[in-house]
């Protein structure tokens, strides 16, 4: 049995803007450390997977990046698998399946698919969970999800219901739950049988395969014409604009009878907004984020401040997020951070160089 890792590398959110965009998503920033998100993703398979095993599943528009930024962290260009259109995770991890069986993938094989936009520091303890769920996939017929514990009420997590324990490491899943309202999270977090639904999961080919058919007919009855024109690009793409746009949760996971979860044994955060950054920082009066060329602030507190190249003054003010790049300035308050779609929206329309 052979470990593969599959990276999920195609969106194009926007709500890091004005530094994310569609021609440089978020997950080819680096926001955090030394090395973008999807490096540090592909870093963190370093001990599990072997270079030869691990993928990118990407957008044709973003190969440039894709090939930058997993320079010598996997084989070849052949481990860039390439979307001719985003039709979101569903679609897209069944062209990786095809892809990868393709290259010698077996059924009885196991892939770990995750998303490439997370910060996980704990290394070791997500290499510990992935090798538990790995272990736990090779031994039973299920797909294994890694869920998250809560340690607040999150509204914008879907969420995880866990049933009875089935291994030493592993719990049946009830059910998958929509995002909540926050009472409604409240009472999720506060019972300790609810998970984050991180979007993370492991299971055999032969198994994926099977759920797929079984609970997204119409998406899988192309499996067999995707692997049949991976080598024809007009081909390919006429397939693939075929196939819905669903999730792989909708499509699969909340309707499968067949799935276990692990909690996971690393910490954990999905940079869904700027405001998220704080928690990841070191706890400062201001958070300065990326290449700092200097600052200064007087009387200003729990501020996020993202502006490499540029010197920074802070003065009488608290809880801002400040962004400053070569093509855009954007300050607002952390709390009203996801109000970035509003700019972005904005811009689609008057000023969509900006995007």
């Amino acid at each position: 049995m052979k470990l593969y890792a599959l990276i999920m590398a195609g969106g194009s959110g926007t709500r890091f803007w004005p530094e994310s965009t569609e021609k440089k998503p978020k997950q080819y920033l680096t926001l955090f450390g030394e090395h973008s998100l999807l490096n540090n993703t592909l870093r963190r398979f370093e001990n599990i997977v072997a270079k030869e095993e691990r993928f990118i599943v990407t957008i044709q528009k973003q190969l440039q990046l894709a090939e930058k930024e997993s320079l010598g962290l996997i084989k070849n260009q052949k481990s860039l698998i390439l979307e001719p259109s985003a039709r979101n995770t569903a679609p897209c991890i069944l062209l990786a399946m095809a892809n990868l069986e393709n290259q010698g993938m077996k059924d009885d094989d196991v892939v770990a698919i995750v998303p490439s936009d997370h910060i996980i520091l704990n290394t070791k303890g997500f290499e510990k969970t992935v090798q538990s769920a790995t272990k736990i996939a090779s031994q039973h017929d299920k797909i294994v999800t890694i869920g998250i514990t809560p340690h607040f009420p999150h509204t914008g997590f879907g969420y995880i219901e866990k049933g009875a324990m089935v291994d030493s490491e592993a719990f049946s899943v009830v059910k998958f739950k929509e995002k909540p309202p926050f009472e409604l999270a409240k009472e999720y977090v506060s019972s300790g049988k609810f998970l984050w639904n991180a979007g993370m999961f492991v299971a055999r080919l032969g198994i994926l395969k099977r759920e797929f058919k079984a609970h997204a007919p119409d998406l899988f009855k192309q499996y067999d014409a995707l692997k049949n024109a991976l080598q024809d690009e007009a081909k390919l793409k006429v397939i693939y604009d075929l196939l819905a746009k669903d999730s792989i949760d909708y499509a699969v996971m909340e309707k499968s009878e067949h799935v276990f979860v692990v909690p996971a044994q690393f910490d954990w955060n999905d940079l869904g907004s700027w405001d998220a950054l704080g928690s990841v920082l070191d706890e400062t009066d201001n958070n300065v984020v990326g290449r700092d060329r200097g600052h200064f602030f007087y009387n200003a507190t729990d501020n996020i401040v993202f502006a490499p190249e540029h010197f920074v003054s802070l003065l009488h003010v608290k809880d801002l997020i400040v962004v400053v790049n070569d093509r855009a300035v954007m300050v607002l308050p952390k709390e009203e951070a996801q109000d970035v779609k509003r700019v972005v929206e904005y811009l689609k329309t008057n000023k969509p160089d900006l995007l």
